[in-house]
């Protein structure tokens, strides 16, 4: 049985994990729009991912005899005024999150509840490759600086790297 204090700290994380696919998803029609198929085919996909994390969090503390509760989400920002803003803002996010699933874990043992405290540990896994995605992401960016043939490649190669893409479920567009 999950506690009420473990329980509505994963019902925060819930709006967390969905928020983030809602600002994913705005990144990525956005870029759409915009004519970075390859950039807006990543941002899919990790809107898909972000969703996913969210489902994962509901089940488990329903499995746990407590009620996920999917709240109202907020607005994400819906203009930027480039690639590199967005992927800045992603590094900044991923950040945030990792903050969020630490100061969880610290509930988690503060508390005593282990069986919460290793159910976390595939975010804390997960916010470590998230961070380090984004950091790679910005060091092309920076590669690149304002060449406009290097952004075509890098728009390009975003959208064909393993795991992305059209293996996001959402196909070429």
């Amino acid at each position: 049985m999950i506690s009420s204090k473990i329980e509505e700290a994963l019902n925060r994380q819930i709006d967390l994990e969905g928020f983030s696919s809602n600002y994913y998803l705005a990144m990525a029609s956005w870029a759409e729009v915009k004519g970075y198929k390859g950039v807006a085919q990543f941002l899919y996909h990790h809107s898909d991912e972000e969703r996913m994390h969210m489902l994962k969090l509901v089940s488990y503390i329903n499995d746990r005899g407590g009620h996920a509760i999917v709240p109202a989400f907020a607005a994400p920002q819906k203009d930027f005024q480039n690639i590199r803003e967005i992927f800045d803002i992603v590094l900044s996010h991923e950040v945030k999150v990792s903050n969020e699933i630490n100061a969880l874990v610290a509930l988690c043992i503060q508390e005593k509840d282990y069986t919460t405290h290793n159910f976390l540990q595939w975010y804390v896994t997960e916010q470590i490759e998230e961070e380090s995605l984004a950091r790679t992401v910005i060091d092309k960016l920076n590669l690149i600086g304002e060449d406009k043939g290097g952004m075509y490649l890098f728009d390009r190669d975003l959208g064909n790297m393993p795991g992305e893409g059209a293996k996001g479920g959402h196909g070429k567009r």
